[in-house]
This record gives structure tokens, C-alpha cells and sequence, in this order.
């Protein structure tokens, strides 16, 4: 028996997605769609770049009219974007996914198609963020949709702030999503189960927000913190 992986219908239908994988059903075409989910990665995080995301430090370089040396550095921008959007996805897709397969007991092919529908969730919260600031004309340190906003009205501390805007609406959705998913799969407690997807955001957050305030560029490059 044959079913065709139609990604928009399952991530608003996993009910029929659900039934067919329990079927043991063959899947078709999930692999072209993890490919047009990776390049449409890339290209969102090569776009950001490109339009100057993150990249307001090198700005300096061209005020002070080093063009050459602003050009090479924007070049470099661009490859370590590239390169860090495809640690992102697989860090989401492949790394996730063997984890929730080895707490869960759930086959690893099951839980990657749950993964590839979490790093495209994630891609179109960032190209909604992007989409907002290319209308506005600037950038803010935190999401839209986070709690970091909120965080920052009250809180003074840096981490804690970084740490509340990798928690946001979508990370709510997602939860959502794999336990729905998790649960038919898996003989874990409900209890459990949400426990453990709660503990995964949570330490994802907590090291992230942790490389948002090192200063990373000033140990690569040899300098001294203040």
C-alpha cells in the first residue's frame, strides 16, 4: 500500500497522516519535500543576510571607506550564514529527531517527518520576522512573537531576555504538534511525554541565549572583553 506525502495537507491534517504511518503504509516523495524544505532554508537565511541582518557591525567598514574589506566581509557573512542555516535545520531535523526517537521508542522514520514539519514551522516564524522588518526598515533584538519583548519591559538581565525571545508562540505550536504526533506512537506517559518536549525547548532556549551573549567574535579574533 501506497500513500503520497502531501506536506501542506498533513501539517493541517495529521490525523490521516497518523492512520496511514500506523498502516505501515509506503510513503512517497517525503524526500523531495525535506529537499525543498532545506533550500528554502537557505535561501531565507542567505536573504537576511544579504539584506543585512546581523550584520550591522561590519557596517563601520564601509563608513570608514574600506570598501574591499567591507565587500570580503560581507562575502564571509553570507558563506557563515549559509553554513549556519544548515546546522540549524539539521540540528532540528536530525539531532531532535534521535533524541524524541530514543525517549519515546518511536521509529526514527516516524519522528523525522515530525521534525521536517517543526524546521519548516520554524523557517516561516524567521521569514515572518524578516517579512516584518523589511516593512518597518529596521531590526529589533527580539522576535514579534516571543516573550522577549515582555521580558525586556521587566527584566534587566541579558540572558534571561534572550532566553524568554527563544520561547514564543511557535514554540507552543510545536509542542502541540509532536505531542499530537508522539502520542500515537509512543507507550510514554501523556505526563511524560509533554514533560519531555517541554525540557527539549527549554534547553534549547537556555543554550542558545547562552551563545547570544558570549562574545564569541572577540575570542575568534584574539580580543579582550570589557
Amino acid at each position: 500500500m501506497f500513500f503520497e506525502f502531501r506536506f501542506w495537507k498533513y501539517l493541517f491534517n495529521r490525523n490521516d497522516l497518523i492512520v496511514s504511518l500506523k498502516e505501515e503504509a509506503t510513503m512517497r516523495d517525503f524526500q523531495s519535500r525535506v529537499w525543498f524544505v532545506a533550500i528554502f532554508g537557505v535561501l531565507l537565511f542567505a536573504l537576511r543576510d544579504i539584506w543585512g541582518l546581523h550584520t550591522e557591525e561590519l557596517t563601520a567598514l564601509f563608513v570608514n571607506g574600506y570598501e574591499d574589506t567591507f565587500t570580503i566581509a560581507r562575502i564571509i557573512s553570507l558563506i557563515g550564514t549559509i553554513i549556519w542555516s544548515l546546522l540549524y535545520m539539521a540540528l532540528h531535523f536530525f539531532l531532535i529527531s534521535y533524541i524524541l526517537h530514543k525517549f519515546t521508542k518511536v521509529d526514527l522514520s516516524k519522528v523525522a517527518i515530525l521534525q521536517l514539519f517543526v524546521v519548516a514551522i520554524l523557517l516561516m516564524e524567521k521569514a515572518l520576522n524578516y517579512f516584518l522588518y523589511a516593512v518597518v526598515g529596521y531590526t529589533t533584538d527580539y522576535s514579534v512573537l516571543s516573550f522577549g519583548p515582555l521580558s525586556a519591559t521587566f527584566l534587566e538581565h541579558t540572558y534571561f531576555n534572550h532566553f524568554f525571545n527563544e520561547l514564543s508562540l511557535i514554540t507552543a505550536l510545536i509542542i502541540a504538534i509532536q505531542y499530537h504526533f508522539l502520542r500515537a506512537f509512543t507507550t510514554l506517559s501523556t505526563r511524560k511525554l509533554f514533560f519531555l518536549l517541554v525540557a527539549i525547548q527549554i534547553v534549547l532556549a537556555l543554550i542558545t541565549a547562552g551563545f547570544e551573549i558570549l562574545p564569541i567574535e572577540s575570542w575568534v579574533e584574539g580580543g579582550q572583553t570589557k
